[in-house]
């Protein structure tokens, strides 16, 4: 590991300035700033309107790199160039708005072309094993209800479950949940997030 620790810095909100989850964001991003030997690197997958991952693209991957064509090689760049990010960063920050009680679809494309067969995570005969080490992760997760550490809280689990694919385990979270049960709830859940992030920030 070098000398500064590296972070990528992931954001889903479809709302733009507004989403909440951005904010969490941009909280971890101006205490970072504060402290010294961190870099980041800002990742919009809203922005960069990754399409839902089809069978030619897919395929494009199983094509070895001097054998494929122009347009293959364009799509496999979509896969190479998000996983490359990964690998070049130390902490993966997710800042994760819950859509009907799931992640948006646009961070699900951006899994589905990070969790790779063979570059980020190989098949054994005793399951998968990840081949991503010495990382770790951290969920800010922005949610108008009341859902962690409950049944309903899907993005948890299924968050964690791919970044362990992966061979990602450490996994920290902060929510902000409450956010439409009225202003005091909200401004309460948005102070106590802030401060954790500026505790997660400072451990780096």
């Amino acid at each position: 590991m070098s000398d500064s620790t590296r972070v990528l810095v992931v954001t889903s909100s479809i709302l733009g300035t507004h989403g909440q989850s951005l904010g969490l964001a941009q909280s971890f991003q101006r205490a970072a700033e504060q402290r010294e030997g961190v870099s980041l690197t800002l990742r919009d997958v809203v922005a960069d309107d990754l399409p839902h991952l089809g069978l030619e693209e897919l395929s494009s991957w199983q094509v070895p790199e001097e054998e494929r064509s122009a347009a293959q090689h364009e799509l496999a760049a979509r896969s190479d160039d998000l996983i490359s990010e990964v690998l070049d960063h130390d902490v993966i920050v997710l800042a994760v708005p819950m859509y009907n009680l799931g992640i948006p679809s646009q961070l699900k494309a951006w899994f589905d072309r990070v969790l790779r067969a063979g570059r980020t995570f190989r098949y054994t005969e005793n399951g998968p094993v990840g081949l991503v080490e010495g990382k770790r992760a951290i969920l800010l997760g922005a949610r108008g209800g009341k859902y962690a550490g409950t049944p309903m809280d899907s993005q948890t689990p299924h968050i964690s479950h791919m970044l362990g694919l992966m061979g990602i385990s450490q996994l920290d979270s902060v929510f902000a949940e409450g956010l439409n049960m009225g202003d005091d709830a909200k401004e309460a859940a948005l102070t106590e997030a802030h401060q954790q992030i500026e505790t997660l920030v400072k451990a780096l």
